[in-house]
């Protein structure tokens, strides 16, 4: 009875001596080596371990002294392959540290039930630390991934101290060529304060000039007056005379910046241009926006039939009604549609947090590296994300190119520049804002059409607004 105390003892001994070289392996990779193993393989564990931990400390301690260091390394493609490769071979090499601290707990020796424990708590061990690491590895990969949608190069210089980005949204088809814009908003970006002015461009513009000089200007230098040629039917004409841009990667898009070059007198630094198919999938992945929906929104139309409707009221909206939301034009007018536009770029702007970017990250890469194709320089992601992150708490304004205001198929050129200054100097605090008087519903509230504030004759609130956010 004596002989088996002793032997029950000692086997209680050797599995806690086995659970305790895995717990020394969790807490300080290579230090179950260094105590009963290969001790040259334990001092390089331990040494890469603790210069890891210390580079860890000092970015995070790095980061919080300069947030713009963070932003700067998450979009730093070479960074990324860097962080992979390091988690991937780390994953690799602490598993194989958990499977030797298996071996120097001397399973053999073990009683069965022992055994069978060890052997469970250094799967267990073992495959959710590698499993951890290769998952951020993956992350890391998802990051170059969408990192590579970005052209070489860096920052270029801004305009007048701005940065004016054209965003063009449109449909895929296989009868149009390439992506056809559906709608066109001008971004125009303080260099320093990040304050946004939005210029919406109608799609049925006619009649204006091309940027002087450019290849359109000479083909149309009485500027675009055929017949049925509307500013969306820029990018057309480029894909039937592509002869004209031999030398183009994108000659729909060339074509339109000569558009929106000549019509604003902005000079353009970068496009992006979104797929609308791809816009609800981003949606989703923030985990919705809500907005301020002031009538029915049909959804559907569009040459398919209506299956269906947004109620009024404010509601967070799915991607696939908060696309329909901004595209709906049953009912209402381009107008009308162009402030629901800019009322879901204001709330998009306003509501994505750092948090909800952070969690979805994953789904929100892959979203849009299938949206969006851009010339935005990798090296301007980091000056763009924190012009952005310091837009997210100042007003957004707009002025849009439409009626009342602009004749769109006899636009007054001179004072469209005119309306496009004068919104930008007010947003740069150069010129007082102007207080509109709002228009009143006979029935004493404000008049809507097609689910924005206003209407085609008096204009929309949110295309001519200091403050998108209060006229949603």
């Amino acid at each position: 009875m004596q002989q088996i105390g002793v032997d029950e003892r000692a086997a209680k001994v050797r599995f806690r001596r086995a659970l305790t070289l895995m717990a020394f392996t969790l807490v300080v990779p290579g230090s179950a080596q260094l105590v009963a193993g290969n001790r040259d393989v334990g001092r390089l564990a331990v040494r890469v371990w603790l210069a890891s931990l210390t580079t860890i400390v000092v970015v995070a301690l790095w980061s919080v002294l300069d947030p713009g260091f963070a932003i700067g390394l998450g979009l730093n493609a070479t960074a990324m392959l860097v962080i992979r490769l390091y988690l991937i071979v780390g994953a690799i090499a602490w598993a194989a540290l958990f499977l030797d601290a298996w071996r120097l707990g001397q399973p053999l020796s073990l009683r069965l039930p022992h055994r069978r424990a060890v052997v469970g708590v250094n799967g267990v061990l073992c495959f959710s630390v590698a499993g951890a690491m290769l998952f951020g590895a993956h992350l890391a990969g998802v990051q170059r991934d969408l990192l590579t949608m970005f052209v070489s190069g860096d920052l270029g210089a801004p305009h007048d101290g701005r940065y004016n980005v054209l965003l063009v949204g449109g449909d895929s088809g296989t009868d149009r060529w390439g992506l056809r814009s559906d709608s066109m908003t001008v971004a125009s970006i303080d260099a320093t304060t990040g304050k946004t002015v939005m210029i919406g461009l109608p799609r049925n513009m006619q009649r204006f000039p091309f940027k002087k000089g450019s290849v359109l200007a000479q083909q149309f230098p009485k500027g675009y007056d055929c017949d049925g040629c509307y500013l969306n039917g820029v990018g057309t004409y480029a894909g039937d005379h592509k002869e004209l841009f031999k030398n183009s990667k994108y000659p729909s898009m060339d074509a339109t910046l000569m558009a929106v070059e000549g019509v604003t007198g902005l000079e353009i630094n970068y496009w992006m241009m979104v797929n609308l198919r791809g816009f609800e999938r981003l949606v989703d992945a923030f985990g919705g926006v809500t907005l301020n929906v002031r009538d029915r929104i049909p959804v559907g139309g569009l040459g398919k039939d209506v299956t269906g409707y947004i109620e009024p009221g404010k509601r967070k909206l799915n991607g696939h009604d908060a696309l329909w939301f901004a595209r709906a034009r049953e009912g209402s007018d381009d107008y009308s549609r162009m402030a629901r536009q800019k009322c879901v770029l204001s709330a998009m702007l306003t509501q994505i947090s750092p948090q909800k970017a952070l969690t979805n990250f994953q789904e929100i890469a892959q979203a849009s590296t299938a949206m969006i194709k851009t010339d935005i320089p990798g090296g301007a992601l980091k000056a763009f994300v924190q012009l952005g992150m310091r837009a997210r708490n100042q007003k957004v304004s707009t002025v849009s190119l439409v009626p009342p205001l602009i004749d769109t198929a006899h636009p007054d050129m001179n004072k469209v520049h005119q309306l496009i200054k004068d919104a930008i100097d007010r947003a740069e605090g150069k010129a007082k804002p102007v207080a509109k008087p709002k228009k009143k519903h006979p029935a004493g509230g404000q008049k809507v059409t097609g689910g924005s504030i206003g209407s085609r004759n008096d204009g929309y609130a949110a295309n001519q607004s200091d403050d998108v956010a209060a006229t949603c």
